[in-house]
């Protein structure tokens, strides 16, 4: 048996028809085929999967998929430009190294992109702590903090 889920997904209507026991995760990326958000440990300790949820970063493979329902959700295919290119904080991950393997990417980008709608000059420690869900097995914090740090000062980052 499955519902229709009604939710906003990156800034446009979308009615999806789920499973009533669905993670948001799968649904964004198996019925919504948005697969930027990725399962690394499927517990929440990992925050490879982190979206945006009324704007706070959430770990999609731990948030029941109808709990969506009528919220806002952003994955980071929906960061993209006006143009479909990179946002701020995207071209920030890119020019400052913040991307190495890649697989941690959408869910720091997407951790970053609360962080830095809610604080537009936010120190290095407030960046380490709006992280600390969000794992890196690349060690690469030293350039993902510069690049949220990078994009902190561009206007109308993320």
């Amino acid at each position: 048996m499955k519902t229709t889920l009604h939710l906003k997904l990156n800034g446009r209507d979308a009615a999806l028809e789920v499973a009533p026991h669905a993670r948001l995760l799968d649904v964004l990326r198996d019925v919504a085929g948005l697969t930027g958000a990725k399962e690394g440990c499927g517990e929440g300790e990992c925050g490879a999967c982190t979206v945006l949820v009324d704007g706070r970063a959430v770990n999609s493979c731990l948030f029941p998929a109808l709990e969506a329902e009528g919220r806002s959700v952003v994955t980071i295919e929906g960061l993209a430009g006006a143009q479909g290119g990179l946002s701020s904080l995207q071209q920030a991950f890119v020019q400052e190294g913040g991307a190495q393997c890649g697989f941690c990417t959408p869910g720091m980008v997407m951790s970053a992109a609360a962080l830095l709608s809610a604080n537009r000059d936010p120190s290095d420690d407030e960046i380490r702590d709006a992280l600390v869900g969000n794992l890196c097995r690349c060690t690469g914090y030293a350039q993902i903090v510069a690049s949220i740090r990078a994009a902190a000062g561009k206007a109308g980052a993320p």
